[in-house]
């Protein structure tokens, strides 16, 4: 059984996805991050980075315990550990695993700005908005057109580790000021990904448990001096 800590975001909810596509259990424990969970020394001790989420696996490599933070690197120790959504093809796997990066280094941060200057900033900074906004369309663009040269999936006919790390994040396109119709061919993938029913056991995971950034205090412990204090 792995424990898994998580709060339901998209990068909690990537690594539930996973979960549920590759059938493993699991048992969940919520890492409230409005009222600085991440904070506690028990999940710094496998979260140094002060993030969701992080797993355990009492059954890891060479039948130990293991522990993993940062949801890209635990969707591919997923993967080794069950064999799926990652290709066994040298060429495949490297495919997938740029798309994975692209995830992790441009549609998570880049999106993840446009949602706090477009939503949670206590200013409307113009610049701000005007920057982050266009460059969540350029992505969503990057995204549309690899799709429609592909046909099915991120990185090509089947469907993988990338698909299930970028789909949570897009799931806010609203707040991202994305319009779907100058994205077709993404929006078809998006559908199709919604579709899945591991998804949306998925995304149901902890989905009660959010609610929206409401009081001084959580804001913050999200984005203020609590967030950036040495631990």
């Amino acid at each position: 059984m792995i424990d898994v800590y998580s709060w339901p975001t998209p990068n909690g909810h990537k690594v539930h996805i996973m979960l549920e596509e590759c059938g493993l259990p699991y048992r969940v424990h919520a890492v409230d991050i409005g009222q600085g969970d991440q904070f506690q020394p028990d999940f710094l001790a496998i979260s140094p980075n002060n993030k969701i989420p992080a797993i355990v696996d009492p059954d890891g490599p060479n039948g130990a315990p293991i522990s993993m933070f940062e949801s890209g690197a635990i969707l591919l120790y997923l993967a080794g550990k069950t064999g799926c959504f990652l290709p066994a093809d040298v060429r495949g796997k490297y495919d997938a695993l740029q798309w994975l990066m692209f995830q992790m280094g441009g549609v998570g941060p880049m999106l993840g700005q446009a949602h706090h200057f477009r939503i949670y900033a206590p200013d409307q900074i113009e610049y701000a908005v005007n920057r982050y906004t266009n460059e969540a369309r350029r992505l969503y663009g990057v995204m549309d057109r690899q799709i429609a040269r592909t046909g099915a999936y991120i990185a090509g006919t089947a469907y993988g580790v990338a698909d299930i790390a970028i789909f949570p994040w897009l799931r806010s396109w609203q707040n991202q000021g994305i319009d779907w119709a100058d994205y077709p061919a993404l929006k078809d993938w998006y559908d199709r990904i919604a579709e899945r029913p591991a998804v949306q056991r998925g995304v149901a995971v902890l989905a009660d448990r959010r609610q929206p950034v409401r009081t001084a205090a959580e804001k913050e412990i999200l984005f203020g001096a609590t967030q950036y204090q040495r631990r």
